[in-house]
């Protein structure tokens, strides 16, 4: 731990995070002011010595903010994630339009600056989802742009304390996601990825062998395709936490997959096929942003989210603004 202590600063900031149960969400480390050097060499070596570290406060906080490290260009932030030794994910059943940058280096979600995307765990719509999530502020937002964080299990247990029959409908019949694709990507929809993208192929046959993996039901509509998802449970067990999470996207499905194509009520219901309750739902949006941290995007940011503990948001923004992204098994 000497390393850590030389390298590695926790620090505060004040009005910007969250403190419960002596916990702090999320952590925020720092260069040590006292260390000799700063170089992005020093950074990664220092992630890689001090790894049981790092793993150990993500498990205890759920995200981690690295701020005031020397990661400047995309090629920098893929340097640090490769540093993690996380195997990287493929990008298969996605919703977000999205770009190759470097190496496992993506555009974040590319829909346009007045679009808020709501919150959501990482392709929780899909049964292979990533556990790890980084992002890294290459530009700063002109203002707001904020990359919202809420911890899951918070918002499990306000949502069954405030309304258990519905909880208790989600657990027993989970939810089917259900979404229309165009031939090709729309950065126009915050959905906007076609399903030539979103399965990696430009053969309908492959799609259907790709999709039928993930157990999604293909129905081919034109140049476009219907693509259903479920049941799949809408609460899951986090088993390195023991704690139950609130696993899906139901609010980000039902408020946010609107384009010319979807219809954000049609696009999630109960898993018996029955509709969700439009007052819950906003009640539940509600509370994610009662319980949300929203910390201001810094150039040179790096935020690991454990995807298995935190739900994450993007509030719309005055450009320029350029976040990037990378998925993690």
């Amino acid at each position: 731990m000497a390393d850590q202590a030389q390298y590695f600063m926790e620090t505060q900031l004040l009005n910007h995070q969250k403190h419960c149960n002596s916990l702090t969400f999320p952590s925020l480390l720092s260069p040590n002011p006292t260390s000799t050097s700063s170089s992005l060499s020093l950074f990664t070596n220092a992630i890689k010595s001090q790894k049981p570290f790092l793993d150990s406060l993500l498990l205890k906080a759920g995200a981690i903010l690295f701020r005031g490290f020397p990661v400047e260009t995309a090629k920098d932030f893929n340097d640090v994630v490769e540093a993690f030794g996380f195997e990287e994910l493929p990008y298969v059943g996605g919703a977000a339009p999205r770009t190759n940058v470097v190496g496992r280096v993506f555009t974040a979600n590319e829909s346009p600056a007045d679009q808020k995307i709501p919150f959501h765990h990482e392709m929780a719509q899909v049964p292979e989802f990533p556990s790890k999530l980084f992002f890294f502020c290459e530009v700063e937002p002109g203002s707001g742009g904020e990359t919202p964080i809420v911890l899951s299990h918070i918002i499990y247990e306000r949502m069954k304390d405030e309304y258990p029959e519905f909880v208790r409908r989600l657990e027993e019949h989970g939810l089917i996601y259900t979404r229309v694709l165009g031939e090709g990507d729309d950065p126009s929809s915050p959905i906007g990825r076609g399903w030539k993208s979103t399965f990696l192929t430009t053969d309908k046959s492959v799609a259907e062998e790709r999709a039928a993996k993930l157990g999604m039901k293909l129905e081919w509509i034109g140049d476009g395709v219907k693509t259903i998802m479920g049941p799949i449970p809408a609460v899951k067990y986090d088993k390195s936490r023991q704690r139950k999470i609130w696993f899906n996207s139901m609010v980000a499905a039902y408020t946010g997959w609107e384009d010319e194509r979807n219809d954000p009520v049609k696009a999630v219901t109960f898993g018996d096929g029955k509709p969700l309750p439009a007052d819950i739902i906003y009640d539940c949006l509600k509370i994610l942003e009662e319980e949300c941290v929203a910390i201001p995007w810094r150039k040179g940011d790096v935020l690991l989210i454990d995807n298995w503990a935190v739900l994450h948001s993007r509030r719309p923004f005055d450009p320029p603004r350029r976040v990037l992204a990378s998925l993690c098994k």
